[in-house]
């Protein structure tokens, strides 16, 4: 299947592929030369990192620290759009933060600070902070919703704010009649 399919019968699908395996190979292996320069910089070894490329959404790349276990995440649609872009950009980026994390650990400097700032510096990169392309063709992750109502309308509310009121934590009304909103019941 090629890279950027044009056929109708795909017309609903994302016009962009994730990046294949011999591309994360490639992708990982970057990672790897960006944390040898952190090393020969500081002159302090540090660990290979777990890559992942599960990453959906607006974001390019994430560093992450889950239980204890470190990971740099990447979203494969964002590199096989636009792949120069973000060997040049997101993966420094994220090495930076997670090299960072080691030396400063994350709760005792700002994610983008001047720790972060001075190392893309290092690493031969301007330290951006967002990605800023285009992301036509890029899939994005669709928020659940969960219906809502207060008795005038019916709403559309988040995962979050509907968390909020199933644990007791917050209520909401409606800015219309001012009743408080409450779940739709279900019909059969």
């Amino acid at each position: 299947m090629e890279k950027y399919p044009h056929s109708d019968i795909l017309a609903y699908m994302p016009t962009i592929l994730p990046i294949t395996i011999a591309e994360q190979k490639e992708v990982i292996t970057l990672v790897d030369n960006y944390i040898e320069c952190a090393t020969d910089l500081f002159k302090k070894k540090f660990s290979a990192i777990d890559v992942m490329f599960d990453l959906k959404g607006r974001a390019a790349g994430m560093y992450k620290i889950d239980k204890g276990k470190r990971m740099i995440r990447f979203n494969p649609y964002h590199f096989s759009k636009y792949p120069e872009e973000n060997y040049r950009e997101t993966i420094p980026h994220e090495v930076a933060h997670y090299i960072v994390d080691q030396l400063y650990g994350m709760r005792n400097v700002r994610p983008h600070g001047k720790e972060w700032q001075s190392l893309m510096l290092n690493f031969g990169v301007e330290p951006k902070r967002t990605f800023s392309y285009s992301l036509d063709g890029i899939p994005t992750k669709a928020h659940k919703r969960y219906a809502y109502t207060c008795g005038c309308m019916q709403f559309e509310i988040t995962t979050r704010r509907h968390n909020m009121i199933q644990h007791g934590k917050a209520e909401y009304s409606c800015r219309q009649c001012g009743n408080r909103i409450k779940p739709m019941e279900k019909t059969a």
